[in-house]
């Protein structure tokens, strides 16, 4: 019950974090609080949200997975390099991405938990390298635009008028965050995520298949990159191998940190991540409007990179100290 409370707690501190930027930016800028910049802020947040739900799964069990952005990007160019080839199918565009960004992640979860490489950031770090030259390669070094209409859905697609309507992506990605908290929450196998997290050793003499849960997260990781590259395809109409460089891992990392997730594992929740996902957005957002230049951009970043793994480690101390009392009474 403790570790419930102190999660929620912390969740709350995530929010209230958010509203008072919300609150800063709307005094810096009063166009801050219009109705299509807040749309743009939810069509923000839900590219980031794909690679995050896949980069909380790998945090939870004490790993990670810097190649998202570059599978994103990578499986993008893979419907490009069809689209180039002549298919004209958008269904069979997204089915082949799909199946090519959990075929990457499954890469990268064999190569930790089969051929026992020291840590996944040197896998996933790898593969990131990889999946950049493949991208280049899959569609000749071209941007590839005009995409069949059903590929282009997820990021165009906007119901209602105000701000220039609700993006449908991002309902998609609530439903997704609904359905990965209770398959974290209540099923077994999302708690033998949590248990892999916390004591992998423990969890494997448990009678629990470590190896399998860890290559299931990775995998699935593969394939949320795979539907935030479909959604950047119908948000940006292009696909650009060039931007498989791009630190999009790095947003994910944030947000998941942000919302309460440990590099150590064993901890983190959808709700912390969505939250963490709307404060890098907003964060992106203000850049923008205050007219600060990326350098600026990356120094902020970096800086409540930093501060969210603080915060971290300051709560694990507090929480080992507080067993510790209670052990001794």
């Amino acid at each position: 019950m403790k570790n419930k409370k102190s999660g929620s707690g912390f969740q709350l501190g995530t929010l209230l974090a958010l509203v008072v930027m919300c609150v800063i930016l709307a005094v810096a800028n009063k166009n801050f609080y219009s109705p299509s910049n807040i749309m743009g802020i939810l069509k923000q947040t839900t590219f980031n949200a794909f690679l995050a739900t896949g980069m909380l799964l790998c945090l939870i069990t004490a790993g990670i997975d810097l190649s998202v952005g570059a599978n994103a990007v990578f499986c993008a160019c893979v419907m490009g390099a069809m689209k180039q080839a002549g298919v004209t199918s958008g269904l069979l565009m997204m089915v082949v991405a799909i199946a090519a960004g959990g075929l990457m992640g499954f890469v990268n979860g064999t190569l930790l938990t089969r051929l026992h490489l020291p840590h996944p950031f040197v896998s996933t770090l790898g593969m990131k390298n990889v999946l950049w030259g493949a991208a280049l390669m899959v569609t000749g070094s071209q941007m590839v635009n005009k995409f069949p209409s059903s590929v282009e859905w997820l990021g165009v697609t906007t119901l209602g008028s105000w701000g220039g309507g609700f993006p449908v992506g991002f309902i998609v990605v609530i439903v997704l965050y609904i359905i990965m908290h209770i398959f974290l929450s209540k099923t077994a196998l999302g708690r033998s995520i949590y248990c892999a997290g916390g004591n992998i050793e423990a969890t494997r003499l448990s009678g629990i298949n470590t190896a399998n849960v860890l290559t299931f997260c990775y995998t699935l990781s593969g394939v949320m990159a795979a539907l935030g590259g479909i959604y950047s395809v119908g948000r940006s109409g292009i696909c650009n191998g060039s931007n498989a460089n791009y630190p999009y891992d790095t947003d994910a990392i944030a947000a998941c940190i942000i919302g309460g997730a440990s590099f150590t594992g064993g901890k983190g929740t959808m709700i912390g991540t969505m939250l963490g996902c709307l404060i890098i957005a907003v964060l992106r957002n203000g850049f923008t409007m205050l007219s600060i230049d990326s350098a600026g951009q990356n120094i902020v970043l970096g800086l409540v990179i930093i501060l969210s793994v603080l915060m971290d480690v300051i709560r694990e101390q507090m929480e080992a100290k507080r067993r510790r009392l209670a052990a001794a009474k």
